[in-house]
């Protein structure tokens, strides 16, 4: 359930092909390092507060609930135990501030792991972490008793006993079977009087954590500010923070650079049209605005200014006086945004295009194959990445990033852009040019048969064949291809899109360079003059995105892929729906054929990962039970190697298991991943040690502001 949470968000942020094999040389490295101005801690100022941008206030503060989001984990990783977190690589590490040492010190007859914690790890009422907590939320978590509302049981379903060790500070955890991630566990560890009941469970920790064990400890939520304040824990051990307080502040992300402005916010990620903000504020010197001269701009040309620095069209459709303002109001705002810079990496998370492969067309294997060779996805990465100076290199695993140890190319199995092969498998399948076509009923959609009806909203999605630009072109109609044609556009050439031209990488203003090409493009050789069709059916599938803010990105990404898939004969209606509406009511539910979101990387893939690609299971009432496998394909053969490489303690071969699931994953084609999504991040400038943390869980205690005087420069932590 952490990847259900990261679902939701990372559809809507900006939004995360060489043979199958090992690629060691790229499971070392992450495509893109951190970047948050580390420095020594002896540069770091004591003192000041912290204003850190969130989606919104935790619905609960117990990481182990359905609703927990990633607010959640950032006050987790602040105020509580992890006996693990993740360096810059991805990879699990002990936390000296909790651990002396961790180590299985038996495999047979039975697993056991070894805890010995640091002997001065107390909670903030003064009590020693220690064996009472690990029971706790072992029986609180092993899903033995259903009075628990938990969202995963992984790992502590496998222990048998839990016991005191030679001494206070020793946990000796004994498991029934081996269970290669058991450095997932205990990570956060919440103390048992959390753990301890199903009401305390439940409930009890949902707005407030009484007892904490971290360097911050919780003060309040605050829902009618819209703050979570944590303070420096004076009971802690460790080295001491270096603020002393954090408020995670909830800012809705198109707000964002309004909240940096005003000093509402200290950090915030950020679209990439905010970044492009202050990255400009930094370059101006306040010359050459549409406002000297007052009162003698006219209108035209405060509009024509005004586009091309990022309004909307319904900003800019205004009166000269309101439109002044507003414009006096982005000015004034840019003055603000100079002392912010734009820190960026790679997020630990990589966005796929998802093919319902549970009915219609896409239920046979050769044309969701066709859908993926169709894909030039080093094409794609480069739409949403080079614009943001970040290495434009495609995602060749579903289960690991570039960095993480378990991270090789498993394209491979399925195979590269390919024009020709993705006509062939389709005509394999019976889907051929120039078959009749039975008249459907105006607006129906074609495609995966939907489970709940199409009932949202298509005034923004157009019809069969159809491109939708962006939010500026409301209303307005698109040609599709097929119309095109049939007008004899260009001396009847086939047009790749409906001719809109941006440049710039501002989704404001039409998105990443090459969204869409000039008008009276031509499709490249061999594209297909006429839509598929089988029994009477033509192939058109129905895209389903979402449509609120910083959703900009996945539409241009849509866009192209659509004008991929029209090369080779399938039309896509694109659909957009609201941002509420879109997990919970199309993705979950399986109403869509194909659509864009993101799942996370993890360091336990075996355990977390299982589930987004396990095979469904019809139930006793005649559901099916995906788990969190929206597209619905699986197979028996990649749930065998999950479970066999979470049952190994050999690391290599865990490994190896994980590598040879991934390429069954790719062989299904229901799955495809394209880029690793972008990390940007408006930091105040002399904030230090926090940024775009890319893979690495974040270290609160080094956070703070720069001493007066003090240089920025590299440098370990002291």
């Amino acid at each position: 359930m952490r990847s259900v949470a990261f679902l939701t968000a990372g559809a809507l942020a900006v939004p995360l092909l060489a043979g199958c094999g090992s690629d060691d040389d790229a499971a070392g490295h992450p495509l893109a390092g951190q970047d948050i101005v580390p420095v020594a801690r002896d540069q770091v100022a004591s003192g000041g507060t912290l204003k850190w941008a969130v989606d919104a206030v935790p619905e609960t503060l117990n990481t182990f609930q359905a609703d927990a989001d990633a607010g959640t984990t950032r006050v987790a990783q602040a105020v509580l135990p992890s006996m693990f977190r993740l360096d810059a690589t991805g990879r699990p590490v002990a936390n000296p501030a909790y651990l002396e040492s961790a180590e299985v010190i038996e495999t047979e007859p039975r697993q056991v792991v070894l805890y010995k914690l640091n002997q001065q790890a107390v909670w903030s009422d003064g009590r020693e972490i220690g064996a009472a907590d690990f029971v706790a939320q072992w029986r609180a978590l092993s899903g033995k008793n259903s009075a628990y509302w938990t969202a995963r049981n992984a790992g502590y379903d496998r222990i048998a006993k839990i016991e005191r060790g030679a001494n206070d500070l020793q946990v000796r955890v004994t498991f029934s079977r081996p269970y290669a991630d058991w450095r997932s566990l205990f990570s956060p560890l919440y103390p048992k009087d959390v753990m301890g009941t199903p009401d305390a469970f439940n409930d009890g920790a949902r707005r407030k954590l009484k007892v904490t064990a971290g360097p911050f400890g919780l003060q309040k939520v605050d829902t009618a500010a819209k703050d979570v304040v944590l303070t420096r824990n004076p009971r802690w051990w460790g080295k001491p923070a270096k603020l002393n307080e954090i408020v995670l502040h909830a800012v809705p992300r198109q707000k964002r650079a309004a909240a940096l402005a005003d000093g509402s916010v200290d950090l915030a990620e950020i679209d990439p049209s905010d970044a492009e903000r202050i990255i400009l504020a930094t370059r101006e010197k306040g010359t050459g605005t549409p406002l000297q001269g007052a009162g003698k701009t006219s209108a035209r040309k405060l509009r024509s200014w005004a586009l091309a620095h990022g309004f909307d069209s319904d900003e800019v459709h205004v009166g000269r006086k309101k439109l002044r303002k507003a414009i006096t109001r982005y000015l004034e705002q840019q003055q603000e945004l100079r002392v912010f810079d734009v820190r960026k990496s790679l997020e630990p998370a990589y966005t796929q295009l998802a093919l319902n492969g549970s009915g219609g067309p896409l239920a046979d294997e050769r044309v969701r194959r066709a859908v993926a060779r169709a894909l030039n996805r080093e094409e794609l990465a480069k739409l949403v990445l080079t614009p943001l100076g970040l290495p434009a290199v495609p995602v060749g695993s579903h289960l690991a990033l570039s960095g993480q140890a378990a991270y090789a190319d498993g394209s491979g199995a399925l195979g590269g852009q390919d024009t020709k092969e993705a006509q062939a498998l389709l005509a394999d399948a019976g889907w051929v040019a120039g078959g009749p076509v039975k008249e459907e009923k105006k607006g129906q959609a074609a495609g995966a048969e939907s489970e709940k009806g199409d009932k949202e909203d298509k005034s923004e999605g157009g019809t069969d064949g159809q491109y939708i630009v962006g939010e500026d072109d409301k209303g307005k109609h698109h040609e599709s291809a097929e119309e095109k044609r049939e007008k004899g556009d260009e001396g009847g050439k086939h047009l790749a899109q409906d001719g809109r031209q941006y440049s710039g990488s501002d989704p404001k203003r039409g998105g990443a360079p090459g969204a869409y090409a000039p008008k009276g493009t031509a499709a490249p050789a061999g594209a297909v003059t006429g839509p598929l069709a089988k029994d009477g059916k033509a192939l058109a599938l129905r895209f389903v995105l979402p449509s609120g803010p910083g959703s900009e990105t996945l539409n241009v990404v849509a866009g192209r892929i659509s004008v991929m898939l029209e090369r080779i004969g399938i039309r896509t209606t694109i659909t957009k729906v609201s941002d509420e509406s879109y997990f919970k009511d199309h993705i979950a539910a399986g109403d869509y054929d194909l659509a864009l979101y993101s799942w996370p990387s993890t360091a336990f893939p075996a355990t977390d990962a299982r589930p987004i690609f396990a095979k469904p299971v019809p139930a006793a009432d005649g559901s099916v039970t995906v788990e969190q496998n929206y597209t619905r394909v699986g197979t028996d053969q990649v749930d065998q190697l999950f479970d066999q490489a979470a049952g190994t303690l050999d690391e290599d071969e865990a490994r190896d298991l994980i590598r040879k699931a991934d390429s069954r994953i790719w062989a299904a084609a229901a799955a495809i991943p394209l880029y690793q999504r972008p990390q940007l991040v408006g930091v105040r400038k002399n904030l230090v040690n926090a940024g775009a943390f890319g893979f690495q869980t974040p270290v609160y205690e080094d956070m703070g502001f720069l001493k007066k005087g003090a240089r920025i420069s590299p440098s370990p932590s002291a």
